[in-house]
């Protein structure tokens, strides 16, 4: 299984499904959203993935990298299942989804299972 990590996220290929996973208390600017999305195109080495996003780590994301990851970010993405715990986290999830309109189908799920079943439709 190849997998990378740097000091924002750990990011895996299993089953043809990307996970990526938000280090607890992550903050991410312009830069850190740059790193996250070079590192996750290392690990594809050209081939777009769906992708299972862990955001439970996240502490707060600033606007331009929102903006960045809903467009930039999603370059070499076929969909991404956001996995949220917690009323912050959804509301997070959904002003990003509201505001920012990634360009690929992209929706919430409160656990790893559900975003899974979702994810694998676009295998």
């Amino acid at each position: 299984m190849d997998k990378i990590e740097n000091e924002f996220a750990s990011f895996f290929l299993k089953d043809g499904i990307l996970h990526f996973i938000y280090k607890p208390n992550t903050e991410l600017n312009l830069d850190a959203a740059r790193k996250v999305v070079e590192d996750r195109k290392t690990i594809q080495k050209g081939k777009s993935y769906p992708v299972l996003c862990d955001i439970r780590g996240l502490k707060d994301v600033d606007k331009v990298a929102r903006d960045f990851l809903a467009k930039e970010g999603s370059s070499l993405v076929d969909a991404v299942a956001l996995v949220v715990d917690s009323p912050a986290y959804e509301f997070m999830a959904n002003f990003y989804l509201k505001v920012s309109k990634p360009d690929v189908p992209t929706k919430m799920f409160s656990s790893i299972e559900e975003a899974l079943e979702y994810i694998k439709k676009f295998k």
